[in-house]
């Protein structure tokens, strides 16, 4: 099978982050008949790399263990007081990172969506620098959208067919450019590639979501291992396997497409796709368990990248019967998602401990965006407004958490605003490793400022942008332009965190200067591989499954 029509599932699935909601289930269901499943062979073992029989003499450099959530919302953990169902889903794994570190309580992600998020952290750098703005999509994207919105939708989506003729023309196509044209630039550098230079070994499981094909793969771009799914998503289990509970959107047309076209597969440093023994989750934690073991006597850099708790919404039945108390069945199902993630995090954190590595490694926490409006649960990222694909602070504010005992102290809550730009460079400097100097490198080394060594903000401003929507964070105020709405949003976080007074009238002068940073950061960008071939609506104060109501606000998201 053609990698193309697999890969256009993906993006479709993809689409789901903007909100967009289609009828013409026709047409949908036409359109997924062109994205055949793989061909996925039986589970079967995976060996790691076995390290040194004894540790080095001397002075070891630390591991590094990043863990990165999918889609999690800034309420999903227990942390801040919240989590899921009022505290019904306690995350004491999670939260322990940030009580026996640090916790960034102005912590940014990358984007407000999953692979320029992603691309943001693997590259210490803003995504428009080098052209990966939008999701990946092939020129199969065409057959895989619709224009049609759901009866009563006040505001619709635009698809902008002129546009395809800037498409590559084949995602299979052999040539560099076509792979540059899907993926993150082979040109550029990763932490991965960074802390090679060190001798560390370097694993990633899970989701990649940075480009399919060779050239733009994990093990091309600085893993020496990796175990996942390329490019980016996964069944947790088998929709009727005995043991999942599973939760579908009625009001989501792509949830009724996702369920019977994603795959149940990993692979293995690009091998052929197999099945993985069990819960995904699980099954990944059991992998990163015995590559931690496999690793124990020399340094190595771990970017463990579940699935979790993107959709498919599902859930072991064992997590799901943990939590009783919960009677949303959609909620419960998410809760025992969450569960399940936490009790994964403790299991790493064990094994560190076990194999006497916990001392000597820096642990990273966070998620690639907020919570997704679209699995239709409204408090999941609670104080905030706004949600996955919007800029608002529910699709940016990221719990954001990093431990390094002796390094970092224990309880410390770092006030100033930082980004996942910043592990790039952090991570490199935990390693000794030199940053390239060939190019901008927008995050910083945080550990200075941790240990007040430095004082002041790392970051005076803080920039996103998704096609026409853009956004500036200026030390404490934040503007949001959406020019497709001739609108914009101004708010001094300092004294409005949770975005509900906009002050655009009231300080034109402000907004004006905010403007112009705009406009010189857009200066310093490129243009985008691969033209937004949708602009959608995401209405910032309800989630999916409500009809839209006028006068709600909302903005318009490019892909």
């Amino acid at each position: 099978m053609k990698l193309w029509t697999w890969l256009g599932a993906i993006v479709l699935v993809a689409l789901a982050a903007v909100g967009l909601a289609y009828s013409n289930r026709a047409t949908i269901l036409a359109m997924v008949a062109h994205a055949r499943l793989p061909h996925v062979a039986p589970n079967h073992e995976v060996t790691w790399n076995e390290g040194p029989p004894m540790p080095p003499t001397g002075r070891r450099p630390p591991n590094v263990v990043f863990i990165l959530a999918d889609d999690m919302g800034f309420n999903d953990i227990t942390f801040n007081g919240g989590g899921v169902a009022r505290g019904a889903v306690p995350t004491p794994n999670i939260d322990s990172i940030g009580h026996e570190g640090v916790d960034f309580l102005n912590g940014y992600a990358g984007n407000a969506t999953c692979a320029p998020s992603r691309a943001a952290i693997m590259t210490g750098r803003y995504p428009t620098r080098f052209g990966f703005e939008f999701t990946p999509a092939p020129v199969a994207f065409e057959k895989m959208v619709g224009t049609e919105s759901q009866p009563g939708d006040i505001v619709k989506p635009k698809f902008f067919k002129d546009r395809l003729a800037q498409m590559p023309p084949s995602s299979t196509s052999a040539s560099p450019a076509a792979v540059n044209m899907l993926s993150v630039p082979s040109s550029e550098i990763t932490i991965a590639e960074v802390l090679r230079t060190k001798g560390y070994h370097t694993l990633h499981f899970g989701k990649w979501h940075l480009g399919g094909i060779k050239g733009s793969r994990p093990e091309d771009q600085g893993f020496d291992e990796s175990l996942g799914f390329i490019p980016g998503a996964s069944m947790y289990l088998p929709e009727h396997d005995p043991n999942v509970e599973n939760s579908k959107q009625p009001w989501d047309p792509i949830d009724k497409f996702l369920w019977p076209n994603l795959p149940y597969a990993v692979q293995f440093n690009g091998s052929p796709m197999f099945k993985p023994k069990g819960y995904m989750t699980d099954y990944l934690t059991d992998e990163a368990v015995r590559a931690i073991k496999a690793n124990r006597n020399r340094p190595f850099f771990m970017y463990f990248a579940p699935n979790a708790i993107h959709t498919p919404l599902q859930a072991t039945k064992a997590d799901y019967d943990a939590l009783p108390q919960i009677k949303d069945h959609r909620l419960r199902v998410y809760g025992a998602m969450v569960r399940n993630l936490d009790r994964n995090v403790g299991r790493i954190l064990a094994e560190l401990k076990a194999d006497g590595l916990d001392q000597n490694t820096l642990v990273i926490f966070t998620s690639d965006n907020g919570g997704a409006g679209y699995i239709g649960l409204p408090d999941i990222n609670k104080p905030y407004r706004g949600w996955k694909s919007t800029f608002f602070e529910g699709g940016v504010h990221a719990p954001f958490f990093m431990k390094w005992p002796g390094v970092i102290a224990a309880g410390s809550r770092y006030p100033y605003p930082v980004g996942h730009i910043d592990i790039f460079s952090t991570a490199a400097a935990a390693a000794g490793a030199a940053i390239p100097k060939d190019r901008v490198i927008d995050g910083v080394d945080l550990l200075p400022y941790l240990q007040g060594k430095l004082t002041g903000r790392p970051h005076q401003t803080l920039f996103w942008r998704s096609g026409q929507y853009k956004v500036v964070l200026d030390g404490d105020w934040k503007l949001q332009s959406s020019e497709s709405q001739h609108k914009v949003w101004l708010y001094n976080l300092a004294d409005d965190p949770t975005e509900y007074h906009e002050l655009s009238r009231a300080q034109p002068e402000r907004t004006r200067a905010m403007l112009a940073l705009i406009a010189a950061q857009d200066a310093q960008s490129v243009k985008p591989m691969w033209p937004s071939l949708l602009q959608g609506p995401v209405f910032i104060d309800h989630p999916g499954g409500v009809p839209q109501r006028k006068g709600e606000e909302y903005i318009m998201w490019d892909n």
